[in-house]
């Protein structure tokens, strides 16, 4: 496999982590304090969240975004962990080895 393609595949991985709320997603305390309506809408948009540039993804793998809702500025980010959770992943585009953990905080939470 390519660095290419590589990257490829963990944006991919990365994107399907995004795309499936649920095991694997972390809430920051800030985050849950917002209340069951408003996460459900910051949910909505780390799935849809598709504004990447150089500054955000400068590796390409689409593990990590910012943004504003409700007046609220947030980050969400991917980390990549081995099967046990212990260490980082031997390598994050075999999903067989990674554990993908998301995690969306209040900007002020990072």
């Amino acid at each position: 496999m390519t660095e290419q393609e590589h990257v490829a595949a963990i944006a991919a991985l990365n994107d399907a982590c995004r795309a499936e709320p649920g095991a694997g997603w972390m809430l920051t305390a800030g985050v849950q304090a917002l209340g069951a309506a408003a996460v459900g809408h910051l949910v909505a948009a780390v799935k849809d969240f598709d504004a990447f540039t150089d500054d955000n993804n400068p590796h390409g793998e689409r593990d990590f975004g910012a943004f504003e809702l409700g007046g609220q500025r947030l980050f969400w980010k991917i980390d990549y962990y081995d099967l046990d959770l212990c260490m980082a992943s031997p390598d994050p585009a075999d999903p067989a080895v990674t554990k993908r953990v998301l995690t969306l905080m209040l900007v002020e939470e990072y």
